[in-house]
């Protein structure tokens, strides 16, 4: 690349000779030089001639601020709409879940009177519309915030904050649901009514003729005939209060499930328990035999409330429970 430099002054015009970086470099130059010249421009008629009100610079510069003001206000109200419509979607789940706390805690056992411990958002009693209580009779159709419009970030952050109390308040009332729940399936954990040996009942509860006497006398519980080996299992979860012989039971097992309630499996050939042991629901706990007061293998099992002998039948369920029935008639 050559540049050559003439003028009416010199004689003879002078030749520059540029190799391609040099030209480069050069190129690079002058655009900087450039950039620098225009910000200073920009700066010194621009942002002066704003600042000190020059009119038509300043005319210019408001109408591309307001522009801008305008895009960026049209962008925030396209951002709400969207987060209010959102927010609408939430609310709805959030009377659906409401909803559904109101029935599962029914059938958890909860009363309503039970729920007023959980206080409602912001603390206090809430409110419906007129400033009674919410829960003094209302309803209606249901109406997002999407319709009603949120024209501001305020706006928003203030139904967030009112959405973020009553998720608060659904979580403890689920909590408290939860808890009664696993309450209660504890309780049904600690009643008898798996059925200790897989077969018949030989001889039910009540009245009988006694095999040994041959008078009439009461059978204080339920006789599973089973070949001497047969597994016996725990009728439900609970401590092993007896595990000793007896002269009249054997071989006897006795397991506590708490609230007075004690099952009894007597004239096992084998008990593999010992007193003290926890003992959880199907539990192999002892082997069917003919020890103590027996004419022949079986399991004799009985169920015990306060010490009181009680008709095992109505607690076994399910299977157990047909069977018993059927061996009774």
């Amino acid at each position: 690349m050559q540049i050559l430099i003439t003028h009416a002054s010199v004689a003879r015009t002078r030749a520059i000779t540029l190799s391609a970086w040099q030209a480069a470099g050069l190129g690079v130059l002058l655009a900087t030089a450039l950039l620098v010249v225009s910000a200073a421009v920009y700066h010194l008629i621009f942002v002066t001639g704003a600042r000190e009100g020059w009119p038509v610079i300043s005319q210019v510069m408001r109408l591309v601020v307001r522009d801008e003001f305008a895009q960026r206000d049209r962008y925030m109200r396209e951002n709400l709409d969207a987060m209010a419509r959102k927010l609408g979607e939430m609310q709805a789940k959030m009377v659906q879940l409401e909803a559904m706390g109101d029935r599962v805690s029914g059938l958890a056992g909860l009363r309503p009177q039970d729920l007023q411990d959980i206080k409602p958002p912001a603390g206090g009693k809430a409110q419906d519309g007129k400033g009674g209580p919410a829960h003094a009779g209302s309803g209606g159709p249901f109406v997002p915030a999407a319709a009603v419009g949120i024209r501001s970030p305020a706006d928003l952050d203030r139904m967030l904050t009112a959405m973020d109390q009553e998720a608060d308040r659904h979580s403890d009332v689920f909590t408290l649901i939860e808890s009664r729940l696993f309450e209660k399936r504890l309780q049904a954990l600690m009643v008898p009514s798996t059925q200790p040996v897989d077969g018949v009942v030989g001889s039910g509860f009540g009245f009988r003729v006694d095999p040994f006497s041959g008078r009439s006398a009461l059978h204080t519980g339920l006789d599973f005939p089973a070949d001497t080996g047969t597994p016996i299992v725990a009728a439900a979860g609970g401590v092993v209060v007896t595990a000793r012989p007896h002269p009249a039971y054997g071989n006897m097992v006795e397991i506590d499930h708490g609230n007075g309630l004690i099952t009894r499996y007597g004239h096992t050939s084998r008990m593999l328990v010992h007193e003290g042991d926890l003992i959880k629901r199907g539990q192999h706990i002892a082997d069917v035999g003919s020890t103590g007061r027996s004419t022949g293998p079986h399991l004799h099992f009985e169920v015990l409330v306060d010490g009181v002998q009680q008709d095992p039948s109505k607690f076994l369920a399910g299977q157990a429970g047909a069977t018993v029935a059927r061996s009774a008639r």
